[in-house]
């Protein structure tokens, strides 16, 4: 063992991965300290082999090599697979049983974050464990020994798995934007491996991300793809962040399908085959959503917010299908129980092949409800979280219907609104839904009350504003 402490940045250490600014609050050195670490608590338990992706961000080749590293230096043997989509390096980390998997990545974070992802033994690494990491690198004691990397592929085993889930002899026009990101490779082997037509835009790798933002829950970043799907009359337009475990949709009139949307039509085909199993959503989700689990057979059930502590609920539900507001979509249904937006493109792609219908008649099948997309209030990360604890006092006190197992979800007006703190970014998350326009105006009022009470200020061109 040796002894030399490390101490992260704090505001690095989420609730559900690590992520900072590179060159500021995050540092080559803490990419060296976490591989150090996380191979000191993978080996005490046994552990010999690593895999270690890394993203399309500028930085992520400097850290994937420190990391790599810190690992090795442990005594693992780190198999390191490149440039990859997360659910690439999950799905690895699966194939090859290996006691540890982390993904160097920012997510759908702008160009100057990055970060990492890690799974060990095959579970998500994150809330306390992440706290204990803190606490093992603060007291710099290491496990050494001899260990070694291998540089492998596993792009080609990958792309061939997510083809199997594609029975349908029809094919369709898709259009598929990957943003510049991660998803790049893997987006043009399944444009070849698919049939039908298939045209692709921001195919080429940039971690300075030329077109838009990687985040393709913010409607402003699907306009390209929109033209595209509206212009060459396409069946769906598809679009992914980052790292690819989001997806966002756009039908064939160019209207969004929503995450909740998403998650509702796939129930249908999973329900059909497996009646009365749970379906896990997070509570930024429709309650159309929950209530469509509900009439197809299946039981709905509200989660917190977060890709870790979900693929966790699922295990403990038995669940075969899950999903988030923000495009996390997780099938255990023929697949592994963790989000996988290129998995989850070409499910839906067969659902639509299969269905004999227009992507844009199965969104017009669900009940219709008024709502604001999720919007991201900029709030410092040191305040946020006060400013939750604020409004749910108040809310007490006043005797709210008031759901908070992740922020405050409030039953009102024959709606609800959700205020949230973010995981990922200094900001809270807001939400509204509601039958009518004039309901949804009075929801709107409510949150942005308690948002002043707190001293939160909106823009004035901000969607809750009106």
């Amino acid at each position: 063992m040796s002894a030399a402490g490390h101490r992260f940045d704090p505001s690095i250490l989420r609730e559900y991965d690590i992520r900072g600014i590179v060159g500021n609050t995050l540092t080559a050195s803490d990419a060296l300290a976490l591989g150090r670490t996380m191979g000191t608590i993978a080996v005490a338990g046994s552990g010999r082999i690593a895999v270690v992706g890394y993203d399309g961000r500028m930085s992520s080749p400097m850290l994937e090599e420190e990391l790599c590293r810190g690992l090795a230096s442990c005594g693992l043997y780190v198999l390191r697979i490149g440039l990859v989509p997360t659910p690439c390096l999950y799905f690895a980390a699966k194939m090859l049983k290996a006691s540890l998997g982390i993904m160097v990545t920012g997510s759908h974070n702008p160009p100057e974050y990055n970060g990492f992802k890690m799974v060990l033994n095959g579970m998500p690494f994150y809330g306390s464990e992440i706290r204990r990491l803190r606490d093992l690198a603060s007291r710099g004691v290491w496990a050494r020994a001899t260990g070694g990397t291998v540089e492998t592929d596993a792009l080609g085993a990958y792309a061939s798995r997510l083809s199997l889930d594609y029975p349908a002899k029809k094919g369709l026009r898709v259009g598929w934007d990957p943003g510049n990101g991660a998803a790049c490779p893997i987006v043009l082997r399944l444009a070849h491996r698919l049939p039908g037509e298939h045209l692709l835009i921001n195919e080429t790798v940039d971690g300075t991300f030329p077109a838009h933002h990687p985040d393709p829950t913010v409607e402003s970043n699907l306009a390209q793809l929109k033209d595209l799907v509206l212009t060459e009359k396409l069946d769906v337009g598809l679009a992914f962040d980052g790292d690819g475990d989001r997806i966002g949709v756009v039908d064939d009139k160019g209207r969004v399908i929503w995450g909740d949307q998403l998650l509702a039509l796939l129930a249908r085909d999973v329900l059909r085959r497996m009646p009365g199993s749970a379906i896990l959503a997070d509570v930024k989700a429709s309650q159309v959503l929950f209530d469509e689990i509900e009439r197809l057979g299946g039981k709905p059930v509200m989660c917190p917010t977060g890709h870790s502590i979900i693929k966790t609920k699922m295990f403990e539900h038995n669940a075969p299908l899950a999903g988030e507001m923000s495009g996390h979509i997780f099938f255990a249904d023929k697949y592994y129980g963790y989000d996988d937006a290129l998995y989850t493109a070409v499910r839906f792609l067969a659902m639509i092949a299969e269905s004999g219908k227009k992507a844009s008649d199965l969104l017009d099948e669900l009940p219709k409800m008024v709502n604001t997309p999720e919007i991201r209030i900029d709030v410092d990360d040191n305040r946020k979280f006060d400013v939750i604890e604020e409004v749910q006092t108040r809310l007490r006190d006043a005797g709210a219907d008031m759901d908070d197992i992740d922020g405050v979800r409030v039953s009102s007006t024959g709606g609800w609104w959700l205020l949230r703190a973010s995981n990922t970014q200094p900001a809270l998350v807001a939400r509204c839904e509601a039958p009518d326009d004039k309901s949804l105006g009075f929801l709107k009022k409510e949150l942005t009350d308690q948002l002043s009470l707190s001293g939160i200020r909106l823009q004035k061109n901000s969607l809750l504003a009106g």
